[in-house]
Order: structure tokens, then sequence, then C-alpha cells
């Protein structure tokens, strides 16, 4: 079918629209959750997208295998990933260096796209917020647009949630140094 890349910034709505999504297809549903509960307030935010998702879903709880784990779903089952944000943060902290992270992110990508059935990402669009103090902050945001990047060309559909609002986004453009 297609891979569709779902981005906004936090609670614009992201997951609800691939809920939705993923639940209008017919085809059986996995769900590969890359967060991880470290505290009680992940752990709640957890609970909260898993009272949401229908209870036949098959969840599939994996912190950095992304790409093993979407070539294990059968290929002709809807797959919903929530999110890539976490995925490269699990990385990070693992201790991947940036273009371990990117060519992870490309080889995901690349199993996503060769599924016969839909394929939906979730990620943050971490951009448009303060500017973090920290290196560590600053590495996040550059990493992250580079996989939302790497996502965004191999999409045939990319929407970007504001405010509980979806735009569609139009086809990626390549752009040259001087287009920036």
């Amino acid at each position: 079918m297609a891979l569709t890349l779902i981005t906004g910034a936090v609670r614009s709505g992201k997951s609800r629209l691939a809920v939705r999504l993923a639940s209008e297809t017919r085809a059986p549903v996995f769900f590969i959750a890359t967060a991880t509960a470290g505290d009680e307030e992940m752990k709640q935010r957890i609970e909260r997208h898993r009272i949401e998702r229908p209870a036949e879903w098959s969840t599939i709880e994996e912190r950095v295998e992304l790409d093993k784990r979407l070539a294990d779903v059968p290929t002709d089952a809807c797959v919903l990933v929530d999110c890539l944000n976490l995925w490269v943060s699990n990385l990070m902290g693992d201790g991947h260096t940036d273009d371990e992270i990117e060519t992870r992110a490309r080889r995901a990508a690349a199993v996503a796209d060769q599924r016969t059935g839909l394929t939906i990402a979730v990620t943050n669009e971490v951009g448009w917020s303060i500017h973090p103090t920290t290196e560590m902050g600053r590495r996040f945001i550059d990493i992250l647009g580079r996989v939302n990047s790497v996502w965004s060309e191999v999409a045939l559909q990319a929407y970007l949630a504001v405010a509980g609002r979806v735009l569609v986004l139009g086809p990626p453009v390549v752009m040259g140094i001087e287009d920036v």
C-alpha cells in the first residue's frame, strides 16, 4: 500500500489521526510502540494511548530495532509506529552516533516503504519550539529533523497536525543550499 507520515507538535492530534487511519483499514493492525515507561508520568501517557487503541490490535514494544519489527509483521497488515521521536531518543540514549541513527532511519523507512499494507509513522515536529540550551537538546532536534526528512522522502502521504487540525503536505521538494 504506502507509507504515511504524521508529524506535528506535542498534543496536536497526531496519534488520534493515526489511530483513525489505521482503524479505517480492513487489515489487522500492529502497533509498534517505541516508548518506555521511565517515570510515572510516562506510564500514564502510555496507558492513555493504550486505552485509545482498539483492543483487537496487536502491540509490539520495540525501543530500537524498528526495521526488524517492521519486517516481522505480515506484509499485508497495517502497521502504526508511534513514535519516531522516542525511537530517536532511545537510540541517542544507547550511544548511537547521528550517522548511525540516520542509517537506521533509512533502513527502517525502506522496510516500511516495501510493505504492501499501510504503514503509518508518527513523529514530532520539534523545530518550532524553544531552542534547546543544551548540546544534547540541540543534537536531538537536529537528528530528529534528519530522521523526519528521511521518512518523509519515501512517504506517499504526509500530514501536519496543528491544534487538532490536519494539513495535507505536498510531495517532497529537493532543496539545495541556495533554497534554505
